[in-house]
């Protein structure tokens, strides 16, 4: 029975949250490589070389040893004391007399002072009998020797660690690896500039914009490729869009035409105003439909170089709209906190509120009155900014929300009544992804219906140097 892969929901939540572009990624992987590599050399190097070198410094002892073994030995006792003050006073290597209570510090239990401590044994198994990395506080290498029936000490002032070596080492190992991670940075950047490129060339045409061709004779040769590929199909999406608007400017210039000369005949008919009345609310409707097909066809434009003062266009179109409600007996309230700026065109918002009061007048009349009562409102909540068309009428179902944001979609409602082709809601929604906005249809309480926009607010505020609210 296989094993249930292991998960770590902690990690994974992380990493979903830490948001890395391609290139952070390449570079902290290889920088990740890198560094456990040049690690794992440095601790292989430093392994290899304990044996040379403590074999190395165990044949200084040893020298060191045999040669103030000799001396001493040749010296006459009467004499010895002044060859080990003389020892004692100069040099690297010194002689002491050993005393019995010298308080000693063992050397440390690596491998490397194991195999010094080893030869220097061997070499002498007679007369060496202790080896200290201290000798009452003072740091070195002791090594206690006979000669004849008198005790020493030999000093080896050389440091009893390789910390001094392994600093350098790791020093250099760390220029290694800054040059090593500059060379991944550049090689990284090398491969990701061309996809970076393709990325913001895409959101371009996501955006319905018109991006520069990108080079397809530059690079390696998928890159090559992609580029071409892209290139291509930026092209026909750009001659699909020219075709799509030129197709509906000719339906819909062929469509109103007669419309127009069907208005006229039948103010010059002899039929009743009842039945004209009627003729002319149809007439009325399919030119709305009309209107609405084209502007869903309509593109949403480029996002300006500048961020907008959303509260005074707010301010404008409100009260634009709030006569026109007024004459249908309803009435329009707003709540517009000032001075709120984001990266919108002028024209878009427009439509997008617009397209909301028209939503709410035609199919938010209230229940009590049978008329339309229209808030706006506009504040400012965090990175974004949210406006609300609020309305008191019957409302729609939760389960119908997702429905009607879809094109050609309507509520119940709006399908015995007068209607568009079911556009209004969709254009909103395609013109608020254009700017990384979206809109929510809640609720509203007691009854009736909320669209709720979100916008990312201005995150420069140098932008806001045109009107001031």
């Amino acid at each position: 029975m296989a094993a249930a892969p292991v998960q770590f929901p902690q990690l994974q939540n992380f990493a979903s949250k830490i948001r890395l572009s391609l290139f952070s990624r390449s570079f902290f992987l290889l920088a990740a490589l890198l560094a456990v590599s040049l690690t794992c050399w440095l601790i292989v190097f430093f392994n290899m070389q304990e044996e040379p070198r403590a074999s190395q410094m165990a044949e200084r002892g040893i020298t060191a040893l045999k040669i103030t073994r000799k001396s001493l030995a040749y010296v006459p006792p009467n004499d010895r004391n002044a060859l080990v003050i003389d020892l004692a006073t100069t040099g690297d290597i010194q002689v002491f007399p050993r005393q019995l209570d010298d308080v000693l510090q063992p050397l440390p239990d690596t491998t490397f002072w194991r195999i010094f401590a080893d030869k220097i044994q061997r070499s002498d198994t007679q007369t060496v009998t202790k080896i200290a990395s201290s000798m009452n506080g003072e740091p070195g290498i002791w090594i206690s020797f006979n000669v004849g029936d008198e005790l020493y000490w030999l000093l080896l002032k050389s440091s009893t660690d390789n910390l001094p070596q392994m600093r350098e080492w790791i020093g250099w190992g760390v220029i290694a690896l800054l040059l090593a991670l500059i060379g991944a940075a550049i090689s990284v950047r090398f491969v990701n500039t061309p996809l970076s490129r393709l990325a913001k060339a895409a959101q371009q045409v996501a955006r319905g914009e018109n991006p520069a061709p990108l080079p397809d004779d530059q690079g390696p040769l998928e890159i090559r490729e992609l580029n071409n590929a892209f290139n291509r199909m930026a092209r026909d999406i750009r001659q699909t869009e020219a075709d799509r608007e030129l197709m509906l400017a000719g339906i819909s210039h062929d469509l109103r035409t007669p419309l127009a000369r069907m208005r006229l005949e039948i103010e010059l008919s002899n039929v009743s105003d009842e039945t004209r009345s009627a003729i002319d609310e149809d007439l009325g409707q399919i030119d709305h439909s009309i209107g609405q097909l084209m502007e869903y066809a309509r593109p949403a434009g480029v996002l300006p170089d500048k961020a907008i003062n959303i509260s005074s266009i707010l301010r404008d179109i409100t009260d634009r709209e709030k006569a026109h409600t007024e004459s249908l007996g309803g009435t329009l309230r707003t709540m517009i906190q000032p001075n709120l700026y984001a990266r919108i065109g002028e024209l878009n918002l427009k439509r997008i509120v617009s397209n909301l009061i028209e939503n709410s007048r035609r199919y938010g009349r209230s229940v009590a009155d049978g008329q339309p009562h229209i808030l706006v409102r506009a504040r400012e909540k965090g990175s974004m900014i949210e406006i609300d068309v609020c309305d008191n009428g019957a409302g729609i179902n939760a389960k119908d929300t997702e429905r009607l944001l879809r094109p050609f979609s309507r509520g119940e409602a709006a399908r015995t009544g007068v209607s568009g082709a079911g556009l209004g809601l969709s254009i909103v929604e395609r013109l608020l992804q254009h700017v990384g906005g979206t809109l929510k249809l809640l609720p509203n309480q007691p009854t009736g219906l909320i669209g709720h926009i979100e916008i990312p607010k201005a995150r420069d505020r140098n932008y806001q140097l045109d009107s001031q609210y």
